[in-house]
């Protein structure tokens, strides 16, 4: 899973990433201090792997990861190639979705780009330049789906209405997330490959004093994100960066706690990127290690198997499969098992969130 942080110069996008992925990106009080896009791998929080670490005490331990990419501050313009646009848009083209931070404070030291802070216009013009970039791709497939209609392919005719019914969707201002389509049309329009089809996540940026409770800056991109059905969450990108240089934990808990808080958001993005892509984790125990793996909802037990590697998929036999809650209760495998709470699950079962499980193979 990548995502990828766009925004506006000078809304906190690289001093976020550093906070997410622990790296070092620089960040500074001017426009394009980010050149090329950075690139860091994030720990999805998850309490269950830890708990399976104090029963199995295994050799090491791997949890599920994110990779983050933090992309250049966009401007007016991006779409046709101002401020580097071009290589900067098809940076957040190789993404799986969007983390949109927008500045919801007020501090006359940190220059904005229009001058004023308003975070719903600063969202419109980064959807505007990402929905002329989508028009630039669109138009190139609709120009030779229509040659191809012109032959009578019934298919590349149902496909142009579609498309020029989507190109008149993005013209009228709208992002494609928002577009009704068929089933078919949903194939093609992922095919596409189309910016403002990602998923997004709103990320407000506040001051300390309205880091617990946001404030009307966040209220009003609720308001607006709530009529798209997209996700919003905040956070102050400046305190979570103090918080991610004190190396004690005891001194981190208790700089959250004077905040009224009790994580750090960080890791609420995490989880809600991870949620927003409709993923989930299932989990494999052992002596050598214990490694959480990605798969998304919906997964089969051969899919999940092929996560680990594809001979597990085409072999696949069966699954030995213990419920997260049941490991639990009776504390290892083998109690489980005398218990007769371990399932032998099919290649028709669903993984669950928090399954642990074995896989029989042959190849």
């Amino acid at each position: 899973m990548k995502c990828g942080i766009v925004g506006l110069p000078n809304v906190g996008k690289s001093t976020l990433f550093n906070c997410l992925s622990n790296a070092k990106a620089q960040a500074a009080n001017f426009p394009f201090c980010t050149i090329e896009p950075n690139v860091g791998t994030v720990n999805v929080p998850d309490i269950r792997l830890q708990m399976l670490e104090s029963l199995v005490d295994p050799e090491k331990v791997i949890p599920a990861t994110v990779e983050i990419v933090d992309i250049a501050g966009l401007v007016k313009g991006a779409s046709k190639g101002e401020g580097l646009g071009n290589q900067f848009l098809g940076n957040i083209r190789e993404c799986n979705a969007i983390l949109h931070v927008l500045r919801c404070f007020d501090n006359d030291n940190i220059i904005h780009v229009d001058g004023s802070v308003d975070p719903l216009r600063d969202k419109e013009t980064i959807d505007m330049e990402l929905q002329l970039k989508d028009l630039d791709s669109l138009e190139k497939r609709l120009e030779k789906v229509r040659k191809i209609s012109k032959t009578g392919d019934k298919e590349a005719i149902r496909e142009t209405e579609m498309a020029i019914g989507l190109k008149k969707h993005l013209e009228s201002g709208k992002s494609v997330r928002s577009f009704n389509r068929s089933s078919e049309g949903s194939k093609w329009i992922a095919d596409y490959e189309l910016i403002t089809d990602k998923p997004i996540l709103y990320v407000c940026n506040v001051d300390e004093s309205s880091a617990k409770d946001g404030n009307h800056y966040v209220d009003q991109v609720k308001l607006m994100a709530s009529a798209e059905g997209s996700h919003v969450m905040h956070l102050a990108v400046a305190i979570e960066s103090d918080i991610i240089e004190l190396e004690n934990h005891d001194e981190r808990s208790l700089f959250l706690e004077d905040l009224g808080l009790t994580e750090p958001g960080v890791n609420r993005i995490v989880r809600a990127a991870y949620s927003m892509l409709n993923l989930q984790t299932y989990f494999t125990a052992g002596v050598k290690e214990v490694r959480a793996w990605t798969i998304k909802k919906g997964s089969t037990a051969p899919q999940a198997a092929g996560v680990i590697h594809s001979d597990f998929e085409k072999g696949f036999i069966r699954a030995e499969v213990i419920s997260y809650s049941d490991y639990i209760e009776f504390k290892n495998e083998l109690a489980v098992k005398e218990a007769g709470r371990m399932r032998v699950e099919g290649k028709d079962y669903l993984i669950q969130d928090g399954d642990v499980v074995h896989f029989r193979f042959n190849v």
